[in-house]
């Protein structure tokens, strides 16, 4: 078998709700744009991956074995180990696996090792520009699905925080008495202001993580969070490379190390820093994705708890048979990753509509103010 193309075609998204967080929190509307990489072979299989990828990086694959995934991925590596394009490997890599997979008439969680083809699912409204009502229909529309776990933006405004918390903490009560709460402060504060306001929040919750409380890279003041609070620190999802999480573990500055398939350059990536958790005895949690595609790699993981569900739909172009099911990610029989794909939905403009993600920006005043206009003085 050996891999001979590749195309990658665009195609509209629409989460159906605004979404923020304290760096942005009029938040951006849910309307957007993704892509697919098809990944081609000379026996007629086809990998498929949400991303896309590029001709320099296609020409060390092409002509290669595709099964040899991880070995092709270790020379992706080597070839832009001076500054890489992470995620277009990342797109490479989970295109081979599918592939692979598919080869084997087999899901992928199967080719992976999983005993089983499920993970907890855990709620992520990404949910800062909600008014209180959507946020209650949001978790209530989770814990209905029996998910026990819901995780809050926070950062701009502590009483809005404590209620929203009250909020989010009553709609998955339904499920279980004391439900799992996790915030998530995207970089905002500075380790002391993250002590402050995570000590203050725990005088009427009982908080399962912290995420993000400072900065990403910022094994110093995170580790000086997770001493002074009674919640896990969780981070690691806006890393590059797996070896930009050495020094957090290394340092015991992380409990839970979170990150997805783009941070870690692909499944393979993945596998590797799930070890290297692992053997620090950390347990690690997925970042969600449209279809809950990575829980096919992260139900092989042994120290993996929670993965994050931000939608319960996939895009228009593209579905699986993946669902949410008294609070799991249950995943399909289907051969590699399951995808189908619904060609008429696929082909938009390069011009038509920016990315899903949330915006980069990081609101200016962010760890220097209490609670920091657009523009302070002095920024």
């Amino acid at each position: 078998m050996k891999i001979t193309g590749y195309r990658t075609e665009r195609y509209r998204t629409d989460r159906g709700r605004k979404t923020g967080d304290a760096n942005n929190p009029e938040g951006q509307p849910g309307k957007g744009t993704g892509s697919l990489l098809f990944l081609e072979t000379d026996v007629g299989i086809t990998g498929i991956a949400p991303g896309g990828t590029s001709d320099a990086l296609f020409r060390v694959v092409e002509g290669q074995d595709p099964r040899g995934v991880a070995g092709l991925w270790q020379k992706l590596n080597d070839h832009v180990f001076k500054g890489g394009t992470y995620q277009s490997i990342a797109s490479l890599d989970i295109a081979m696996w599918d592939i692979k997979a598919k080869a084997n008439d087999e899901p992928l969680w199967r080719t992976f090792g999983a005993s089983e083809g499920r993970v907890k699912a855990y709620a992520s409204g990404l949910d800062m520009p909600l008014s209180d009502d959507e946020l209650a229909d949001f978790y209530t529309t989770l814990a209905e699905l029996g998910v026990d776990g819901g995780k809050l933006k926070v950062g701009l405004d502590q009483k809005a925080d404590l209620r929203r918390l009250g909020i989010m903490r009553d709609c998955l009560a339904k499920v279980k008495d004391d439900p799992y709460l996790m915030i998530d402060a995207n970089e905002f504060w500075s380790p002391k202001q993250a002590i402050q306001k995570v000590c203050e929040m725990e005088e009427q919750f009982d908080l399962f993580w912290v995420e993000e409380p400072a900065r990403r890279w910022d094994y110093n003041g995170l580790k000086q969070v997770s001493r002074g609070i009674k919640a896990a620190v969780a981070t690691g999802e806006n890393l590059h490379h797996i070896g930009d999480y050495m020094p957090l573990i290394g340092n015991d500055a992380i409990d839970i190390v979170q990150f997805g398939s783009n941070g870690c350059a692909g499944f393979t990536g993945a596998l590797y820093l799930a070890g290297m958790a692992h053997g620090f005895e950390k347990p690690v949690s997925v970042i969600g994705g449209p279809g809950h595609f990575a829980a096919h790699v992260a139900a092989s993981f042994p120290n993996h708890n929670m993965m994050e569900v931000k939608d319960l739909s996939t895009p228009p172009a593209w579905s699986t048979s993946t669902k949410i099911e008294d609070g799991w990610i249950v995943l399909g029989n289907e051969p590699g990753l399951g995808i189908t794909v619904h060609e008429n939905e696929l082909g938009v403009a390069t011009d038509e509509g920016s990315p899903s993600a949330l915006p980069a920006g990081r609101r200016k005043g962010a760890g220097l103010y209490e609670n920091p206009q657009k523009n302070p003085i002095g920024s």
